[in-house]
């Protein structure tokens, strides 16, 4: 099949930002860009080793997905092999370092070679992904480097929003294949500060670092940690570390603030930078710059809690696509208008639906404020291979995400989707339970949702759906508690809260996904009846979200959605960002 490229494709969108700020080096190697392409319908390029001599005769732009047209392909078709390839050079003043090849993400399953060497393979289309590949690079020619990536259109693997048929169907979107965030080098030391854990606690102005070294031997070294907040030094220690694993707890009260520690918080996101140095013979061998924010979420009298008082959260549903990139955010401006839109809209948050987000737009959620829930892609249906699928990647994602202050909660399943039968399967309600404690055996401190819109099983929050468009009936359905809560009626006309043989606990109450409204001049669909102007949808957005306010023991909203995202037309933004209604005109409503 021949593809049609342009060069205007390759200078609309160029992803050069360091892709990882949370855990950021100066020794890197921006990989994006434009690379050799082909399509391979019938798997026949492993058998013909496509990989010891590559002869792509198309052009893509990582790391934009064949399928957007900010690749330079725009082919939405279905294609379950794809091969890319590109040369590389080792800077000089890198040479004798390790070298490590990263994919911050590619879906679904990426095999790599490397001078016709194969490296390895990765399975998933979310999670971040490294190979070491300093045996097989030369210092002093260009390296080849190859990568296949596989998908399918199976319904086991965390899959999200992506379609599974030939075309766009209810929500679900033309299909990500293949790479679609930032490639890139880095060049290591081959004993180096591998991973660092930040858990802030307000309650005793501390912080812990869990430290993770790599190599063998730490005889010699010593692990320094400084800690700033707006250039001026809050503390600095340093220690040997005796072993690859180790944790420190330092008390944070200091007299250069007036608040003695500062907290993140919407309003105020404060941030402490810190830098890590791994030192030998005086000389610092690994260098590592990173942040954190001093907040704190947890859970009390039916009360979700940010920094121990009550937060009242106003959230829209945020599907993460665009026009011409699909689920790659085009650029750093992009995610920022997002953010800033979201708060002239008067929220203060996202509920990031069905996608592991961009880490850069977590960075830029950490240094604005906005509250982040974040969601795992759904498979579809229930097995044994779909269980090792998503269980495998979730608990990578959550490790990956846990510093980021922003994130403040983790939503692992959305409205049974890859549970059809949670309300009384016990297998898959213990599917269910599992994910919710190997989570917490990670992070036992933000909440988890199961499953979030109905039929919960164990879940620090009741998260309920309800696509009711009259304000006057969603009040009488909700104003009494127990009747929801006690699954004595359905919350949304079919679905209860709870799953069988699971009760209230006595958790906060949120309407995750309301509203939807789509106005009529537009091709596509939203929930409920399509408005024809401005006023009419005023009124309608309005009435459903003061029911929501007027309700005492619900806490929060998600209201659906801040974009149109393809087919589905009932965001406050067009696709393309452009409001439909003036921004104020909604925060005025939130107010």
């Amino acid at each position: 099949m021949e593809m049609k490229t342009t060069e205007k494709a390759y200078t609309l969108h160029q992803r050069t930002e360091y892709p990882r700020p949370q855990y950021r080096r100066d020794s890197w190697v921006n990989l994006n860009g434009k690379w050799k392409f082909a399509f391979d319908d019938q798997n026949t390029g492993e058998k013909n080793q496509w990989f010891t001599n590559p002869r792509f005769s198309d052009n893509i732009q990582v790391p934009f997905t064949y399928e957007s047209k900010a690749s330079g392909i725009g082919e939405e078709k279905f294609h379950p092999y794809v091969w890319y390839h590109r040369s590389f050079e080792i800077p000089e003043h890198e040479i004798g370092k390790k070298v490590m090849l990263r994919f911050q993400a590619s879906d679904y399953q990426t095999k790599v070679w490397v001078n016709g060497t194969f490296i390895g393979e990765h399975t998933g289309g979310n999670a971040a992904f490294s190979f070491d590949i300093t045996d097989v690079v030369e210092s002093k020619i260009e390296n080849k480097l190859v990568v296949k990536v596989e998908d399918s259109q199976s319904c086991y693997q965390p899959r999200g929003k992506q379609r599974w048929r030939d075309n766009n169907f209810e929500c679900w979107y033309v299909q990500s294949t293949g790479i679609w965030q930032t490639v890139w080098l880095e060049f290591l030391n081959e004993t180096n500060i591998d991973r660092v854990k930040i858990t802030p606690n307000i309650d005793t102005h501390s912080v812990v670092f869990d430290y993770r070294l790599s190599g063998s031997n730490y005889d010699d070294y010593k692990l320094e940690t400084v800690i700033s907040f707006n250039g001026e030094m809050v503390r600095e220690f340093t220690f040997r570390p005796e072993r690859s694993t180790m944790r420190f707890e330092i008390d944070l009260f200091s007299d250069i603030h007036r608040w003695r520690v500062m907290h993140w918080t919407p309003e105020n996101p404060n941030l402490y930078d810190v830098a890590f140095r791994l030192i030998k013979n005086g000389e610092a061998v690994d260098e590592v710059e990173s942040y954190f924010g001093m907040r704190k979420i947890s859970i009390k009298d039916g009360q979700v809690l940010l920094n121990n008082r009550p937060l009242y959260q106003k959230l829209l549903l945020d599907q993460g696509y665009w026009p011409d990139t699909l689920l790659t955010p085009p650029s750093d401006a992009a995610i920022i208008e997002d953010i800033e839109k979201v708060f002239a809209m008067g929220f203060n948050g996202v509920r990031k639906h069905q996608k592991i987000e961009d880490e850069r737009f977590l960075y830029w959620a950490d240094k604005k404020g906005l509250l982040v829930w974040s969601e795992m892609a759904a498979t579809y249906e229930f097995s044994d291979e779909a269980v090792d699928n998503f269980t495998k990647e979730w608990l990578d994602i959550v490790q990956q995400h846990y510093n980021h202050p922003s994130i403040i909660t983790w939503v692992p399943f959305n409205e049974s989707w890859g549970i059809p039968n949670i309300a009384k399967d016990r297998k898959q309600q213990t599917f269910t339970e599992s994910i919710y404690y190997l989570t917490k055996s990670i992070d036992p401190d933000r909440p988890v949702i199961v499953n979030d819109g109905w039929e919960h099983t164990i879940s620090d929050i009741i998260a309920l759906h309800d696509y009711e468009e009259f304000g006057e009936l969603f009040y009488e359905r909700y104003k009494e508690k127990d009747l929801i809560v006690n699954n004595e009626i359905p919350h949304n006309k079919h679905k209860y809260a709870f799953a069988d043989g699971y009760s209230y606990k006595g958790q906060p109450v949120i309407i995750t996904e309301y509203g939807g409204i789509a106005f009529k001049d537009e091709s596509g669909w939203g929930y409920g009846n399509q408005v024809n102007k401005e006023e009419e949808f005023l009124h309608r957005y309005r009435s459903i979200t003061d029911a929501i306010k007027a309700i005492p023991y619900i806490t929060g909203y998600v209201y659906t959605q801040i974009t149109d995202v393809q087919q589905e037309v009932n965001g406050l933004l067009k696709e393309d960002r452009t409001p439909k209604i003036a921004l104020e005109k909604i925060k005025e409503i939130n107010r």
